[in-house]
């Protein structure tokens, strides 16, 4: 199948931090995208999984976007989560991944190449990553979807996940694209 399940999707925040947020081009928008994906993946019972970079120097995630009880935050230094022993375990699995977050062509691309690179599906979603700069952003975007990542936006994601206006959450999800 070419759409994304919500049975089978897994939501991963990439480094939405507090000190980091503020540098990132048209954070705003970003971060307004981030939580209408976090509010429906919630509503839909999806797992949602952060990843902090070196949060002792960055901060931990915004508080708009904190993770709720039973979501988990993986802490990090390296730039591809997939190297960090512990955060490679937790992603371990076949859910299909759907990725937003910062830096869109630092720790958002790494991790994605290395997600890939271990035979993951993986989706990015434009609309709710960020860097610093405009042109490294739509660098990334191309980089990864060179490499087989599918780019989405907020809203494909949302309509994917739900499947049809008969969901029974349909009504109460779409109000956040509305």
């Amino acid at each position: 199948m070419l759409t994304l399940d919500a049975r089978t999707s897994h939501l991963l925040a990439i480094d939405f931090q507090a000190r980091l947020m503020p540098a990132i081009h048209d954070s705003a928008p970003v971060v307004q995208n981030a939580n209408r994906l976090l509010l429906a993946a919630r509503r839909l019972g999806l797992p949602v999984t952060y990843t902090e970079q070196n949060p002792k120097g960055l901060g931990s995630t915004l508080p708009e976007l904190a993770p709720e009880s039973g979501e988990i935050v993986l802490h990090k230094m390296t730039f591809d989560a997939c190297r960090t022993a512990g955060v490679a375990a937790h992603l371990d699995g076949n859910a299909a991944l759907v990725v937003m977050g910062c830096e869109a062509h630092v720790c958002v691309l790494q991790t994605v190449l290395g997600l890939l690179s271990g035979g993951r599906r993986v989706y990015v979603v434009a609309d709710a990553i960020g860097s610093r700069m405009e042109e490294n952003r739509r660098a990334a975007l191309g980089r990864m979807a060179h490499h087989g990542a599918e780019i989405l936006t907020t809203e494909m994601v949302i309509f994917e996940w739900l499947a049809s206006a008969e969901h029974p959450d349909f009504r109460d999800i779409v109000k956040l694209v509305k």
